[in-house]
């Protein structure tokens, strides 16, 4: 007995981990089979062991997105999970359930499923309302804000015959194009890349800028409405309504009658899927009659009217010969498995990524092993598991690197990181080339005709030791090294005489401090408009910039700690580079010295256009109320806790029109009062009703 308790033990530990991998820190560790799998082991060895039970164990949860930083919201209808098939076995003996229950033959509406994040979108006469995650099925949070960004979604609706009020359900999830695009990003300010697509969608939208979120490009797909009466009789009339109304909704559905045509559509889309521009992971099955979906009804955590089935993923066995270990410009360490070539989803595979050490203790991968390799998202070749039963006698647990390849250095791992780093920025040639090639990059300071490769032979032959040397650059030293010209010479020098005239928001992405990326920068530029104002801003300062939090304001205070980097951003001001931003002409100055946070939404402006309007007046954006803030500019829908956190520390609260009327030369409000304290009521009833 103590070894089933022993087990049973050991299993939620294990569930618990995964859990907290996928749901807080948005880096699943084992694929969803797998999951399954440990989750239905661990659910029947408690149905036959009640006297193991523990309120606790993760078989009685159910997996939940919600977060601190969004206000709470109850779903009007639950927002039921599907449960989960991964064999044509399984899909036949749900069709023959159906049958058997519904005393007939039904017919079955099948649908990609969508690799995204659900998401509830709620309209009211027709008008969007608000967006509520899944959270864990009864409340999400509300994302309005960010799912206002997504040009798919509509805010009105078109045609008619929609309800008062009905929530339609559907994916939020990231294109292919998009997560590359966004992944290289992370990589390049030291950012742990999303494992994939998914994540990167879950993570998007609990950003809490939506400026960022518009950034990312995300897309949706609806496929489901909730409300007091059907809109439809079928589940297939419910989509053509759907897109009738301006909603995008898949174009790969299709009406079953028998379990073969089902099977004929999983197959084709098996393979066919490969070619589509976002990740999808399976097939749904639904009944198609919204009549006999109602009779069949649903547990406590899924339809029994839909089902989806998993598609496998594409993977080879192979042998992992060696592990080497790359330094990236930030110092980040990653692992890189050599493998003995295996041909996989049409490429012959020679290397995968092995993220990190903990994944790699997580496996167990040791040298030698028969590995399994996918592509992750059909991107990027990755280890998923091991054979056990094949790896070589004596073999070792795998040893992690405790010091830099490059330099020797002892590389360091904080609490809340992933990755291992080497500490020795201006010393580990890796990261000095890596800077530098970062440097000169387009979005940067876009010096042409330098690419990696020159910029590592300037780097050999000691012409560069940081970004400030290539200022000292002339062409007679250009002009003697390999496949370099005179012509050349005189276009890379002339390149990097101009990039001097790059703003100043640009170098400050330039210079490369880590978790700095091309939009935080643009926001600390306009915040604190010179680099030796940035050199002197205290933790508390650069807390109050947008999209600042406290690992970025640690990194930027790090930086600027270091002599070294003191004395090149000196070597940088001397070859004429702006490290100042060139004041634009204000439009006035009635907001001069005052720090303003925006929330909620309003009926004559934008949020992006009143932050514009703001700065236009001399005013500042803040991301959050504190002591600091002079000014929460009020809409509807505001955040009780934002109103909250502002009645406590005094902060004046202004309407849209109190607002307008301030920056056209009105009298300032009064410290809040009575008065104040009605226009905060109204604000709150606005939000609840």
């Amino acid at each position: 007995m103590n070894e089933v308790k022993q087990k049973i033990d050991r299993l939620r530990q294990v569930l618990d981990r995964l859990n907290y991998n996928y749901y807080v820190l948005n880096a699943p560790s084992a694929e969803d089979r797998e999951y399954d799998r440990l989750m239905a082991e661990l659910t029947s060895l408690e149905a036959a062991h009640p006297e193991f039970d523990d309120p606790n164990s993760p078989s009685h949860r159910v997996g939940s997105d919600l977060t601190k930083e969004f206000e709470p919201v109850r779903h009007r209808y639950p927002m039921l999970s599907l449960g989960n098939t991964y064999s044509e076995e399984e899909v036949r003996e749900f069709v023959a359930r159906i049958g058997r229950e519904s005393g007939g033959t039904a017919a079955y509406c099948c649908e990609l499923k969508f690799d995204g994040t659900a998401i509830s979108l709620t309209y009211e006469n027709g008008r969007f309302v608000r967006a509520v995650t899944r959270g864990d099925g009864v409340e999400g949070d509300d994302v309005s804000a960010n799912v206002r960004t997504i040009r798919s979604i509509p805010m009105r609706l078109l045609g008619e015959g929609w309800p008062s009020y009905m929530e339609v359900r559907g994916e939020i999830y990231m294109p292919h194009e998009r997560f590359e695009r966004l992944n290289a990003e992370r990589a390049d300010i030291g950012e742990e890349p999303f494992a994939n697509p998914r994540n990167a969608a879950a993570g998007t939208l609990k950003q809490q800028n939506s400026a960022v979120v518009a950034q990312r490009g995300l897309d949706a797909v609806l496929y489901a409405v909730q409300s007091d009466a059907p809109v439809a009789a079928s589940h297939y009339e419910v989509l053509q309504r759907l897109k009738a109304w301006g909603f995008k909704t898949s174009a790969a559905v299709k009406v079953c009658r028998s379990v073969e045509e089902i099977m004929e559509y999983i197959h084709y889309w098996d393979t066919a899927r490969h070619e589509l521009p976002y990740e999808t992971d399976g097939a749904v099955i639904k009944v198609d009659s919204i009549r006999l979906q109602r009779d069949l009804g649903a547990t406590a955590k899924a339809p029994r009217w839909a089902v989806a089935y998993k598609f496998k993923a594409e993977q080879a066995a192979t042998q992992l010969l060696s592990v080497d270990f790359q330094v990236g410009r930030t110092g980040a360490i990653t692992p890189v498995a050599n493998l003995s070539p295996v041909r996989l989803a049409g490429t012959t595979v020679k290397r995968a990524s092995l993220h990190n050490a903990e994944q790699i203790e997580l496996l167990d991968i040791r040298i030698g092993d028969t590995v399994l390799v996918e592509k992750g998202g059909e991107i990027i070749p990755k280890i998923v598991g091991v054979d056990p039963a094949r790896r070589p006698a004596g073999s070792v647990p795998f040893s992690y690197i405790t010091h830099c390849p490059e330099c020797g250095t002892e590389l360091v791992k904080e609490a809340d990181e992933a990755k291992h780093y080497c500490p020795n920025a201006t010393g580990c040639p890796p990261q000095i080339v890596g800077r530098i090639v970062h440097y000169i990059s387009r979005k940067a300071m876009n010096i042409e005709g330098l690419g990696d490769e020159t910029v590592q032979l300037l780097y050999n032959n000691g012409l560069l030791g940081d970004m400030a040397n290539l200022y000292d650059l002339e062409v007679e030293h250009l002009v003697p090294l390999e496949r370099l010209g005179q012509k050349s010479a005189e276009n890379i020098i002339g390149s990097i005489a101009k990039s001097t005239e790059v703003p100043y928001a640009r170098v400050l992405f330039a210079i490369g401090i880590r978790y700095v990326g091309e939009t935080t920068a643009k926001k600390l530029a306009a915040a604190i408009p010179s680099v030796d104002a940035l050199m002197q801003a205290s933790r508390e300062e650069l807390l109050e910039v947008e999209e600042v939090g406290g690992k970025i304001a640690d990194s930027i205070i790090a930086y600027f700690a270091d002599p070294r980097n003191v004395a090149m951003i000196d070597r940088l001001r001397c070859a004429g580079v702006q490290l100042e931003a060139v004041q634009t002409a204000k439009l006035s100055a009635a907001l001069a010295g005052k720090k303003i946070v925006i929330s909620g939404t309003f009926e004559h402006h934008s949020r992006p256009e009143l932050k514009e309007l703001i700065e236009q007046h001399s005013g500042t954006n803040q991301s959050s109320v504190s002591k600091t803030t002079d000014y929460l500019l009020a809409g509807a829908g505001i955040g009780p806790k934002k109103l909250e956190t502002a009645n406590k520390l005094g902060v004046r609260i202004l309407s849209e029109e109190e607002f307008l009327q301030l920056i056209g030369g009105g009298e300032e409000p009064a410290v809040p009062g009575q008065e104040a304290e009605r226009e905060v009521l109204k604000v709150q009833q606005q939000t609840l009703f």
